[in-house]
């Protein structure tokens, strides 16, 4: 294979596995293969840690960790392979040392974790961030734009909420203590524990592991419910209007972009 030909297959292969490089929105069909193989990972992972499945299917799971591998250890080799046809990447070393080949490279040591036990578990989750790198472009990317914009633009108001929600727990904490605490000592004895009673119910979870047993305790406990309501609502209102909001802004500049590439190339062939 002659140094063209062995170039024009780099180049084919590096428009597959870097995102940066690919001109459409969304993952190329190698890089959505990546993920659906990282995303098997991952329920492998979870379906290991049940003994019922995992008795008897020991050298199922070792094989396929195998697999997973070889797989992850071949597109780490293909991405240092094909690193220099990005203009940004400078050298392969220093590719080598970035945090992305770091990554890729942690990568293919979790595929392996099978033989770490309930310890290489955990390292696989690692997995996760895979996913993340692999679609940090395109609509993932646009996504997060509007998460972290929405959020920025009601930082106030997703404050506020957050105080009251503080002082309504600490209220109640301390209402529950005063009531409850010289009848269950072990549940309301301080506000301390009493305020796992109070999360538990401002956030409507209810457990029902701990709950008043006296009138006024129960009537108090009736209020803090019917405010935890609330609680919930308010922050969820204030979250679903900064995302509608977020999400039109970014529609709308992203209709205008052609436009406004179209007008600079106009200008540029004028002068």
């Amino acid at each position: 294979m002659d140094t063209t030909t062995r170039h024009s297959w780099r180049q084919k292969l590096a428009l597959q596995l870097d995102p940066e490089l690919n001109p459409r929105e969304g993952l190329t069909p190698l890089n959505a293969l990546i993920t659906f193989v990282i995303i098997v990972g991952i329920i492998t992972a979870v379906l290991q840690t049940e003994v019922k499945i995992y008795q008897g299917n020991e050298h199922w799971f070792r094989l396929t960790e195998l697999a997973f591998g070889s797989l992850f250890l071949l597109e780490y080799c293909a991405r240092v392979w094909t690193c220099v046809e990005n203009d940004k990447v400078r050298s392969r070393w220093r590719y080598v040392l970035s945090w992305v080949a770091i990554a890729d490279l942690m990568a293919v040591m979790v595929a392996f974790s099978v033989y770490l036990g309930n310890g290489g578990i955990l390292l696989r989750l690692l997995l996760l961030i895979r996913v993340l790198q692999l679609a940090r472009l395109g609509r993932f990317s646009m996504a997060m734009e509007c998460i972290i914009e929405a959020v920025r633009s009601r930082g106030y108001e997703l404050l506020v909420s957050a105080i009251f929600a503080g002082l309504l727990l600490l209220i109640s904490s301390t209402l529950l203590y005063l009531v409850e605490g010289p009848h269950q000592p072990e549940a309301f004895g301080s506000i301390l524990r009493s305020a796992w009673w109070a999360i538990a119910t401002l956030t409507t979870v209810g457990y029902g592991d701990v709950y008043p047993i006296t009138a006024l305790g129960r009537f108090l406990a009736g209020v803090t419910a019917i405010t935890g309501v609330c609680i919930i609502a308010v922050p969820t209102g204030i979250l679903a209007s900064a995302f509608s909001d977020a999400i039109n802004t970014a529609k709308e500049r992203h209709r205008k972009l052609p436009k406004i590439l179209e007008r600079d190339k106009g200008s540029a062939n004028r002068e």
